[in-house]
């Protein structure tokens, strides 16, 4: 619990002589926080206080400010995250003729799956991604499925025991493409999966290409940060990375 937090709601009766930790935690606090939604509903009710309509408390666990209707807890804030379900770890950010490019420190423990955006050029090979703990990034034990469709052409491979995992597909020059990947414990110190959709317009806007690739990275390690290549040429672009909230 945080130092705001408290366990009950203080109810005093008259001459009653407060103390000064009593007089301080009203000060601090203004409404009552609570850890969870549970030690919320022992502290009220009863002799102790009864609930009332327009009664205010904040809760730790999901970060709410709650009110009371007269008949059940309802939501103040904040309504867009929660609404969402994604936070996000790692604003947009611009990258302009690189080989490569690291985030580090976005991998925690407050999220267990994780959500990367990548829109992007490359002038000669497709992107891949490598785990990152300070920096260093790890080069082995990669592999996936690739299964792609180009036109009435579909193809299906598989990649075991690679230097980095593929993630999307080259955008055979200046054309515009997009791919996102789902990302599931890369923070655990146990193998990580992910899951990538792409759309490469290779070559040309008229010939787009879809993309789909499931794999994993077998070394039980826990990263914190995320490295995006190519093999040769540049990429251009912009990244951004969220964290899949785990509270409602």
């Amino acid at each position: 619990m945080g130092a705001n937090a408290q366990t009950s709601v203080p109810k005093f009766t008259a001459a009653q002589v407060l103390t000064a930790s009593q007089q301080n935690l009203s000060a601090a606090t203004g409404v009552p926080v609570f850890a969870t939604t549970v030690t919320r509903d022992a502290a009220f009710g009863g002799s102790n206080k009864a609930l009332a309509e327009g009664q205010l408390c904040y809760i730790e666990a999901s970060d709410v400010v709650q009110y009371y209707t007269g008949a059940a807890w309802a939501t103040v804030g904040p309504a867009a995250a929660a609404a969402s379900g994604l936070t996000c770890v790692k604003a947009e950010t611009a990258f302009s003729a690189v080989a490569n490019f690291t985030a580090d420190n976005v991998f925690t423990s407050s999220y267990t799956n994780y959500f990367l955006t990548l829109r992007y050029t490359s002038s000669a090979s497709a992107p891949l991604m490598q785990f990152a703990v300070g920096g260093v990034a790890a080069a082995t034990n990669y592999n996936y499925q690739l299964i792609s469709a180009d036109s009435t052409t579909v193809a299906a491979s598989r990649s075991t025991a690679q230097t980095s995992a593929l993630i999307a597909g080259d955008s055979g020059g200046d054309f515009k493409s997009f791919a996102y990947v789902n990302i599931s414990g890369p923070q655990l110190a146990e193998p990580t999966d992910y899951i990538s959709k792409s759309l490469r317009n290779s070559g040309a806007y008229t010939s787009p290409i879809i993309l789909d690739i499931a794999g994993n990275h077998s070394t039980a390690t826990a990263y914190d940060g995320i490295k995006v290549l190519v093999s040769s040429g540049t990429m251009t672009g912009t990244y951004a990375i969220y964290g899949y909230s785990k509270t409602v």
